[in-house]
């Protein structure tokens, strides 16, 4: 049973070890990731959506660290998790886990990474077999997508600077903070991957996943400390 939809930003910055003497800076983005996830944190299952080079699913069973990254923080996606962490486990994987392993140690952390190029029908299919999946029975199970917003939004970020993509992240931010299922489906893949919003195809997996409005919808963060959009929130079915 679907209980929450929860959203958080991919950036590995999140993790401390990775800050060196700027880990006050990102202080204000990691408390609100922190903050969403203990939402979370009683709830027995997190279905992870994120976006990468390829599609693939990453188990409870995984292990994986932010050793590529520039630390080697190890983070497990379950409590039965073993082996060697994996240093090629997708990004939204790592946050996942290392969210998992400060907030909620005894919760499954199931992993499904789109490529960043799926076609709207494919995120939509996917998006109503999640909630079939989350609805199948009455264990509780919430919804996490790991993803960002256009990283075109200033000069410093990572794609340089996009005019389109104010407008973009505008709509995003909307349609999050709105509870606007409709509005997240809309966005054009196209435009999308020139502004560089990877996460577009994670967000149109959400939107498809929330049959209808939420009966509730917040966004608790909504900044671009680095010329990233950056969300966190919850929507309650």
């Amino acid at each position: 049973m679907l209980i929450a939809g929860a959203f958080v930003p991919s950036p590995p910055l999140l993790v401390p070890e990775l800050n060196g003497l700027a880990v006050a800076e990102t202080d204000a983005l990691r408390r609100a990731v922190l903050d969403v996830a203990r939402e979370l944190a009683a709830v027995p299952e997190w279905l992870v959506v994120g976006t990468g080079d390829v599609a693939v699913e990453v188990p409870p069973t995984a292990r994986g660290t932010f050793r590529g990254y520039g630390a080697d923080v190890p983070v497990a996606l379950g409590p039965g998790a073993r082996g060697e962490p994996d240093p090629d486990l997708p990004l939204a994987a790592l946050v996942a886990g290392w969210l998992r392993d400060r907030v909620a140690p005894e919760t499954l952390v199931d992993v499904h990474i789109l490529a960043e190029d799926a076609d709207p029908a494919t995120c939509a299919k996917l998006g109503r077999l999640v909630r079939e999946r989350l609805d199948a029975d009455s264990v509780p199970r919430a919804l996490l997508v790991v993803a960002d917003g256009p990283a075109t939004l200033t000069d410093k970020a990572p794609g340089a600077f996009d005019p389109r993509s104010g407008n973009v992240d505008s709509e995003l931010a909307t349609a999050l903070a709105s509870g606007d299922p409709d509005g997240l489906a809309a966005f054009d893949p196209a435009l999308c991957a020139e502004i560089r919003l990877a996460g577009r195809a994670a967000w149109q997996v959400f939107a498809a996943a929330f049959t209808r409005a939420p009966a509730s919808a917040a966004v608790t963060y909504a900044e671009a400390p680095y010329g990233v959009g950056y969300y966190t929130g919850l929507w309650r079915p």
